[in-house]
């Protein structure tokens, strides 16, 4: 019969490849029972995203066979605790990660993508919010298909506005304060005091990931992002096409000054290539190639997917309706999954 000991060395050679240390070492393996012939127990991942899940999970069970022995029954219950940077001190504390989508330039699709990746991070068990921090140019109510008003509740003698719940996310976002396509004309202050209502007068709750999704450019709410909220990391999505590339550099190199000074995760390209529903073996590049990639390799930064130009993917955006398990969205997921990813290994550092 074997013992606890004997699985334990025996998991203790598997190595998460993110991690650079031993599931053993890290905790992972949790709730360990030997049962005669039957053997269970958790592999606990840093988040349910992880695109390494059925990596690990056969290394297991190889690492079992193979080191001690091949008859025995081995039970793989594969569960998450999302990590989160615990050396820092967080404004938000029942938020684990706050990540922001951003973009030097308005038209490169970055709504899109905070809002997918959102909606993949929840698809994959997590508890997710998405803040449409864009105020000249909320895109949530519309790839939603929600308005307000949102609801204010008293908590513990303040007053809160709580998040309206679509999709499996908890969503905020100037639209629903304003009449639909009703203009918002405000200067920068105001629009910062917006900002830092939704970050200290919202009610969230506990969540693991919260993604905000930034308005185009470098101007007020980035400035105030960088002061109010304790982010574990950026996105920057860009097309491929110079026009678009110039200005992620500007966005890029707003992220790394000093009064400012917030890690990158990495760099999504969108609208990499046109992709016919009806052809989907067909790839146009019709904006260029590459450039995301290039982008991300000059700055020494993680490129983190290829999102295609779909005729499904805008009816979606348009309507509110998204079927994520579909085959439309499998880039989507893979993008989530490799941001995840590198947030698990931002919190380990």
């Amino acid at each position: 019969m074997a013992t606890k000991e004997q699985i334990l060395e025996a998991l203790s050679n598997v190595d998460d490849p993110d991690l650079k240390k031993d599931i053993v070492t890290l905790g992972m393996v949790e709730k360990l029972e030997i049962d005669g012939d039957n053997i269970s127990f958790d592999l606990v991942l840093t988040t349910p995203a992880c695109p390494m899940k059925d990596i690990l999970h056969n290394a297991c069970q190889t690492a079992i066979a193979h080191l001690v022995d091949t008859k025995l029954r081995v039970n793989i219950n594969v569960t998450h605790r999302v990590t989160s940077d615990s050396l820092s001190e967080n404004a938000l504390p029942n938020i684990k990660n706050i990540i922001a989508v951003a973009s030097g330039k308005g038209g490169v699709g970055k709504s899109t993508v905070a809002a997918t990746l959102a909606m993949s991070l929840s698809h994959s068990g997590a508890k997710v919010g998405l803040m449409d921090a864009d105020i000249y140019g909320p895109s949530i109510p519309t790839l939603f298909n929600v308005q307000g008003p949102l609801e204010m509740r008293e908590i513990n003698g303040k007053s809160k506005m709580m998040p309206i719940e679509s999709n499996g996310l908890k969503l905020l976002s100037i639209g629903f304060l304003t009449a639909p396509g009703q203009a918002v004309v405000w200067r920068g202050p105001m629009i910062s005091s917006a900002f830092k209502q939704f970050i200290n007068d919202a009610e969230w709750g506990e969540l693991d990931y919260l993604i905000i999704d930034l308005p185009p450019g470098t101007g007020d709410v980035q400035i105030s992002l960088a002061q109010l909220a304790p982010l574990t990391g950026v996105v920057v999505v860009t097309t491929p096409q110079e026009m678009a590339l110039t200005d992620a550099r500007r966005a890029i190199d707003m992220f790394k000054l000093d009064a400012i000074a917030k890690p990158l995760i990495g760099v999504v390209e969108n609208m990499s290539y046109f992709q016919p529903d009806d052809a989907p073996d067909k790839k146009y590049y019709i904006f260029g190639r590459d450039g995301g990639k290039v982008l991300a390799d000059t700055f020494d930064l993680n490129f983190l997917g290829e999102l295609p130009l779909r005729e499904g993917i805008c009816f979606n955006a348009d309507s509110g309706q998204w079927a994520m398990d579909s085959e439309l969205m499998t880039p989507y997921h893979k993008m989530a999954g490799a941001i995840a990813q590198q947030v698990s290994i931002l919190n380990r550092k």
